[in-house]
C-alpha cells in the first residue's frame, strides 16, 4: 500500500490506516485521521522533513512518520 513518501508535491491521497499504532495523538487532534485527504505541500532541501496539507492544517512531518500512514493516492483529473 502507499504511504505519504510516495506522494509528489501537490499531489493528494486518502488516508486508508496505519502501520504503527502509535501515531502522535497531536496529529491525529489536527485531523491526520482514516478517510480525510493528505496533499503534499513542500518536502525540505534534505528530503526531511515533510510539509502536508490535511484538513486545512499544515504539518510537518518527519520522512519516518510518513511512511507509517497508509493511504490510497488520488487520480489527477487533468493528468487523464
Amino acid at each position: 500500500m502507499a504511504t505519504v513518501l510516495d506522494l509528489k508535491q501537490g499531489q493528494t491521497g486518502i488516508i486508508k490506516e496505519f502501520s504503527d499504532l502509535t501515531l502522535p495523538i497531536k496529529l491525529l487532534e489536527l485531523g491526520c485521521l482514516p478517510g480525510n485527504t493528505v496533499e503534499v505541500v513542500q518536502v525540505a532541501p534534505l528530503k526531511d522533513p515533510i510539509y502536508i496539507n490535511v484538513n486545512g492544517s499544515h504539518i510537518a512531518i518527519r520522512r519516518s512518520l510518513a511512511l507509517q500512514i497508509e493511504l490510497e493516492i488520488e487520480e489527477d483529473p487533468t493528468s487523464v
